[in-house]
C-alpha cells in the first residue's frame, strides 16, 4: 500500500469523523427554521431515491427495461413494501428475495 493512498484514507476518516464530531460537540447549540427541519426530514429518501434509481434503471451504464434486469422488479418491490408498511426491513429483505427470484427465473 503506498503512501499517497493511506494519507488519503486518513484524510478522508479525519474529514468524515470530523463533521460527526462537531454535530454531536456543537448541535446543541444549533437551531433550525421550522421550514429546514421539515425540509431534512426528507433529505435520506432523497439521498437514498438518487443513488438507487439509476443503479435500477441503468446497471450496465445504459438503461435497461428488459425482463433479463433483476433490479428493476427488486426496487420495485423495496419501494413498494417501504411505501406501504414503512417497516425497513421488511423493504429491504423482500427487494432482495423478489432480486433472487428474478435472476433464478430468468
Amino acid at each position: 500500500m503506498s503512501l499517497q493512498l493511506l494519507l488519503t484514507i486518513a484524510g478522508m476518516v479525519v474529514v468524515t469523523y470530523g463533521i460527526r464530531l462537531s454535530f454531536l460537540v456543537f448541535g446543541h447549540k444549533l437551531s433550525f427554521p421550522a421550514w429546514l427541519s421539515r425540509a431534512l426530514h426528507y433529505v435520506p429518501a432523497a439521498v437514498l431515491t438518487a443513488l438507487i434509481v439509476p443503479m435500477a434503471l441503468a446497471p450496465q451504464g445504459a438503461i435497461d427495461l428488459s425482463p433479463g434486469n433483476a433490479y428493476l422488479p427488486g426496487t420495485l418491490a423495496a419501494a413498494a413494501v417501504a411505501f406501504f408498511s414503512r417497516h425497513t426491513l421488511a423493504a429491504i429483505v423482500s427487494g432482495f428475495v423478489v432480486y433472487g427470484l428474478w435472476r433464478w427465473l430468468l
